[in-house]
């Protein structure tokens, strides 16, 4: 017996009838991010190992549990080696390294990118998580662009691109990690309070107590939400400058008439992030609620290779989860099919055949049923189900007169027009 094959646990195939609002998602994202100067960057999903290890950090969950190596690439004949490469689990350490190989800080003052694409991470698939998911992500990198207006602008460009999917019913949360210096006093403070409590955490948190203690305030276990929910911080880890950038970040988004919630215990769980940190959350998603996040990075550029006075901020938003958050009259039905042919007998069908390469040469969404002989009532059932606007119907008397009745599907109206008439005839109507 042949062997079926299955879906690979944690992914998905997009079906046709899906693609429509795929389609409208990212062409909404792209015309949105031009009026905001963005410019689209493709980059390979998967990268040198390294490169995710040294930007996402040793210790981090991406890395230690959820980082997807492929196997060695090597030709016939060569000897095997250790993994070298691993599928992207997120797409700013890509487009760093792309900003810093192809040299993008000596053509421009401000790069801001975007790109849209598969991730991949192994970890046990759930609603609005998957082992394979997609992106949309945006990155500002640029010499001495540590601005905090430009912090606030692309938590304004996330806010429009949210209202342009049709989400309004989300939170904003904001806080900021400091520098380096205060990320590390924030360690140490995280420490101290859960030391005490460190026996009631979950086995995973008592991992990351050592590891990534910041990881915790993320835990989804309702003994470590507790636990992390009678915690009390302020900003008592941030220097004054840090104190008085992150002041800059709120001012300048309430002057976009941007409403938000001061987390102090929002953190982001990848090592490169400083300063302003991010997420919007949704109500309609269950336990994974996030459908965007992002932060400042300033030192990610130089740990890779950069140049020293580069910084960057970016977000990226889970499409699949966009989709899942998206109300129903947003949901926008894809426009079915210009005009089909029915063709009756051997003859009409040849010359139906014809007319339709006429018809699609003019950019006339067009289709016939390819096989002789099929029936009028099978051929209206198939214009039917493509959701076409007009059918025309070409029989034996048609062929006589040089012509085809043009039936309009809404209405039900019908004329007879010749075939030379055919598509100047349909681009009238379908304007």
């Amino acid at each position: 017996m042949t062997k079926q094959f299955s879906l690979p646990r944690g992914t998905a195939d997009i079906l046709p009838s899906e693609i429509p609002l795929w389609q409208q998602v990212e062409n909404r994202a792209r015309n949105l991010l031009k009026i905001y100067s963005f410019s689209e960057i493709r980059t390979p999903i998967y990268e040198d190992i390294g490169l995710f290890k040294r930007s996402l950090g040793q210790t981090s969950d991406v890395v230690n549990k959820q980082l997807l190596e492929i196997a060695p690439l090597v030709a016939a004949g060569e000897e095997k080696k250790e993994s070298e490469y691993a599928l992207r689990p997120e797409g700013t350490a890509a487009v760093v390294r792309s900003y810093i190989e192809n040299r993008l800080d000596a053509k421009e003052g401000l790069s801001k990118l975007f790109y849209i694409g598969p991730m991949f991470r192994g970890e046990r698939p759930q609603k609005g998580r998957f082992r394979q998911f997609h992106q949309i992500g945006l990155e500002s990198i640029g010499p001495n662009s540590a601005s905090p207006f430009l912090d606030a602008e692309m938590i304004g460009t996330s806010v429009r691109l949210l209202h342009e999917f049709g989400i309004s019913q989300f939170t904003l949360k904001l806080n900021s990690l400091g520098t380096q210096e205060d990320k590390e006093n924030f360690s140490k403070l995280l420490r101290e309070k859960i030391k005490p409590k460190l026996s009631e955490l979950c086995e995973d948190c008592q991992s990351r107590f050592e590891r990534n203690v910041f990881r915790v305030l993320d835990c989804k276990n309702a003994g470590c939400r507790q636990i992390v929910d009678s915690f009390k911080f302020s900003d008592e880890h941030l220097s004054a400058p840090s104190r008085d950038y992150f002041k800059q970040v709120r001012d300048a988004v309430s002057s976009l008439s941007i409403s938000y919630e001061y987390d102090p215990k929002l953190v982001r769980g990848l090592d490169y992030y400083t300063h302003t940190v991010f997420e919007f959350v949704g109500s309609s998603l269950g336990s994974q609620d996030a459908l965007g996040a992002g932060g400042r990075y300033n030192n990610l550029v130089t740990d890779l290779g950069g140049p020293q006075a580069a910084d960057a901020v970016g977000v990226a938003f889970g499409i699949e989860r966009i989709l899942l958050a998206m109300p129903p009259e947003t949901k926008t039905a894809p426009p079915g099919l210009d005009a089909f042919m029915v063709a009756l007998g051997e003859t009409a069908f040849k010359r139906a055949f014809v007319i339709m390469d006429f018809m699609r040469k003019g950019n006339i969404a067009s289709d016939m049923i390819s096989r002789l002989g099929a029936s009028m009532k099978s051929q209206m059932r198939q214009a039917d189900k493509q959701q076409v606007r007009y059918v025309l119907i070409l029989g034996e008397d048609e062929e006589k007169s040089q012509s085809v009745v043009v039936k309009n599907m809404s209405t039900g109206d019908q004329e007879l027009v010749g075939w030379d008439e055919v598509v100047e005839f349909l681009k009238k109507k379908l304007k």
